[in-house]
């Protein structure tokens, strides 16, 4: 959005153009004479350029640089509204297994992962004033991305994870462990960690129970979402390594009461997700039971536009006066 500071610098310049012309116009022929040129009787000196129509172009470009002028004056600016937050929202870590076990088709025909992804990805963009990380779980534990209001660095990390990225295995230990480590030193008003995992702990060096037990001490709340339903189910994913699909069925042994047993020890709460309805009602219930107060504004930022037409009247100013100089033949 493009305003002035000094509109009526535009309603001066725009009522002295026309006063200027029809004073040039009035007092043109005041003190000027005809002298005809050539040998008396001989043919008449003619210029090699029709030099009315470019003395008349040259007086056009001088008022438009005139005008660039008062624009310059009236104080353009571009204003851009950004909404600030006045006060810091909750730390929030999301912990993702992405074990093979992940890409099991019986989310409503969509696969564990890319249904528990997606909902990361809404609840994220629906929480703008709480900085949102993100940690995977596979045979090993890694923060992605650590808790930042940075949408665009989550989000495109959260679209590039795939199934089995970090080996074969579930270490929810290890994972619950990184949450632990990169929320111990936040001093936001609440800090949570949010588990969304279809298996047991199978891999790592921290036990889940003992990791859990830590981000209660540390004042984090802790989450469980047990994702997905026992039984054979098919499975489908590219594997990151070798490039190759897999697929085929697979036993799902999915073990809700040691997802129970881990949220107890975490002093947090478990809740099963066996659908993507129930799933997104998990992320639901985290939403409502996790919310902050924030209070926001408006920042209005101004940006001086006033040195382009500052610029743009300088060089008409020195174009007018070298072809004056040069093709005309004097300084007017």
């Amino acid at each position: 959005m493009i305003g002035f500071e000094h509109p009526l610098m535009i309603l001066l310049g725009a009522a002295c153009i026309p006063i200027v012309i029809f004073l040039s116009s009035r007092f043109k022929n005041t003190f000027t004479m005809t002298l005809p040129l050539g040998a008396p009787g001989g043919i008449p000196f003619k210029p090699p350029f029709n030099g009315e129509i470019l003395i008349k172009l040259l007086k056009i470009l001088e008022l438009c640089g005139v005008f660039l002028l008062f624009l310059a004056a009236a104080g353009p600016v571009s204003k851009s509204s950004e909404r600030v937050w006045l006060n810091r929202g909750a730390d929030i870590l999301f912990v993702l297994d992405i074990s093979p076990s992940m890409a099991g088709i019986d989310m409503d025909g969509r696969s564990r992962f890319d249904a528990a992804r997606e909902l990361v990805r809404s609840f994220a963009e629906n929480r703008s004033s709480d900085a949102v990380g993100l940690a995977a779980v596979g045979y090993d534990a890694a923060l992605l991305v650590p808790p930042t209001v940075d949408r665009r660095a989550l989000f495109s990390r959260l679209e590039n994870l795939r199934v089995a990225e970090l080996g074969d295995g579930t270490a929810l230990g290890m994972g619950l462990a990184v949450a632990a480590f990169h929320l111990q030193n936040s001093v936001a008003p609440r800090r949570v960690a949010i588990l969304i995992t279809d298996g047991e702990n199978n891999a790592g060096a921290i036990h889940p129970e003992t990791a859990a037990a830590m981000l209660e001490d540390l004042g984090v709340s802790l989450w469980v979402v047990g994702v997905g339903s026992g039984g054979e189910i098919p499975i489908d994913y590219v594997d990151p390594f070798t490039r190759m699909r897999r697929t085929g069925i697979f036993d799902s042994r999915f073990d809700s009461e040691s997802l129970r047993a881990l949220s107890r020890a975490g002093g947090g709460t478990y809740i099963a997700a066996p659908s993507g309805e129930a799933l997104a009602a998990a992320f639901s219930r985290i939403a409502v039971d996790e919310m902050t107060v924030s209070r926001s504004g408006n920042l209005i930022r101004r940006i001086p536009r006033h040195v382009p037409l500052l610029a743009a009247a300088v060089a008409i100013f020195v174009a007018l006066a070298l072809v004056r100089r040069y093709l005309l033949g004097a300084w007017v």
